[in-house]
């Protein structure tokens, strides 16, 4: 490796670094962008100048995380937010040669990489902060009290929310936490890779050519990994949670099959632009149209809806 990589690669490492404990103060909303926002340096650095770089900037980022802050904070960056870095952009720039073209690395399986990733990281969440749901139950009604006391009590004209309220508002954040953890978790990987590969595209240092993202499509076993986890996450206790943790990044990367579904069906349709803008609109007023995408990118791995009747599609450059 040049040294100019090498350096590029210890800047980049220690600058996520940063970027997770600065994630840790100031605004609210400012902690939520920076947080968003702490792996884009890594896989800038693995689609932009190679694996082996971005293997340098994982270990500079947790060796600098473990400085700043503890071993525990180390080991939950190394987990969330260095490995999948390394080995999504690593998997991104995978080819081989068939038939005299190179054949790269598919995108659906990239996303099962990064839903495994977020499993993990929902699941080891959930054990961390209990191991159990009385004491995760516990822990979560001690954070909901507190922000009725300190936060919402401030707020002019807001309601009075007893210990019944409480306990109900308790229960609801519990069965929803694994999926909250996964799909924050999965939202995140896709959101700095994608950032990643448009700024290096745009900078000519992208080292493969941009794939059509309307034709991808999740792997069969990742259907039934999704299914299972689903029939799991009914079981109840913490065992129930553990597969709510795993269902939902798969949840979202079906989501993500049935929005290629929309943008394929649609091209050439003079109505598109009006499709694709409910639909988008309708996502961020109603969650619940992403598990009708993730029905409906389901749908597509058995049927195959997009390449009924024609030829596939050959990727865009």
């Amino acid at each position: 490796m040049q040294s100019k990589a090498f350096i590029l690669s210890l800047a980049a490492g220690l600058i996520s670094a940063i970027v997770f404990a600065s994630a840790t103060t100031g605004a609210f909303l400012l902690r939520i962008i920076l947080f968003l926002l702490t792996p884009l340096p890594l896989y800038l650095t693995g689609l932009g100048l190679g694996p082996a770089a971005a293997g340098i900037a994982a270990i500079t980022a947790a060796a600098a995380v473990l400085l700043i802050a503890n071993p525990l904070a180390a080991g939950v960056y190394a987990i969330s937010t260095a490995l999948p870095a390394v080995i999504c952009t690593r998997l991104a720039l995978l080819s081989r040669e068939e038939d005299g073209e190179r054949e790269w690395y598919p995108i659906g399986r990239i996303v099962g990489a990064a839903a495994i990733f977020s499993a993990i990281f929902a699941m080891l969440a959930l054990m961390l902060m209990g191991g159990d749901i009385d004491t995760l139950t516990k822990l979560l009604r001690t954070v909901v009290e507190g922000f009725v006391k300190t936060e919402l009590a401030q707020v002019p004209g807001a309601p009075a929310i007893g210990p019944a309220e409480i306990d109900a508002i308790t229960r609801s954040t519990l069965s929803s936490l694994p999926w909250a953890l996964g799909l924050l978790s999965m939202g995140t990987i896709l959101l700095n890779l994608w950032l990643a590969g448009r700024i290096t595209l745009a900078s000519g240092r992208l080292q493969r050519p941009w794939p059509d993202l309307t034709e991808f499509a999740m792997p069969g076993t990742a259907m039934f990994a999704l299914l299972i986890a689903i029939a799991l996450s009914f079981v109840g206790g913490i065992a129930g949670l553990l597969a709510a943790a795993v269902a939902a990044p798969f949840t979202f990367a079906f989501a993500l099959v049935g929005l290629a579904v929309i943008h394929s069906l649609t091209r050439g349709s003079p109505w598109r632009s009006f499709i694709l803008v409910s639909l988008y609109t309708g996502l961020l007023l109603v969650p619940y149209i992403g598990l009708l995408l993730a029905i409906t990118g389901l749908a597509e791995t058995v049927f195959h809806y997009r390449t009924a009747g024609r030829p596939p599609e050959t990727p865009s450059t």
